[in-house]
């Protein structure tokens, strides 16, 4: 059975420049992350020791960096993206993220486009 304990950072906002249209990489636009990480916290919870767990900071700049590097087309990369950075984080065992484009160049009234990944290491 999997380890059900969880990390989440919800609602990063990143301004960057994502996207197929070429108004989209010139202006730019924020995106916002949700990060989910499964990590087993008991060690840390019974010695009260950052170094068993995920500094929820660290894994938020990495995060932010990531996304704000070098534009790419779609959101799905961007996912992968992240994925990639908060399974780069030893105690990590698998992670869901999912990246949120608000203001997608949809033409009609939308509340959210987002897509959704799960990758284990």
């Amino acid at each position: 059975m999997g380890v059900a304990d969880r990390i989440c950072l919800t609602g990063l906002r990143v301004f960057a420049h994502h996207g197929v249209f070429a108004t989209e990489r010139e202006a730019g636009q924020e995106f916002v992350i949700d990060v989910v990480v499964s990590v087993d916290l008991r060690a840390a919870a019974s010695r009260d020791d950052l170094t068993q767990t995920v500094h929820y900071g660290e894994l938020a700049e990495a995060v932010v960096a990531a996304v704000e590097r070098d534009p790419v087309d779609l959101i799905e990369t961007v996912a992968e993206r992240v994925a990639a950075v908060a399974l780069s984080f030893p105690p990590v065992i698998n992670t869901t993220v999912t990246v949120h484009k608000p203001h997608a160049p949809i033409t009609v009234p939308f509340a959210d486009v987002a897509v959704t990944i799960v990758r284990t290491r």
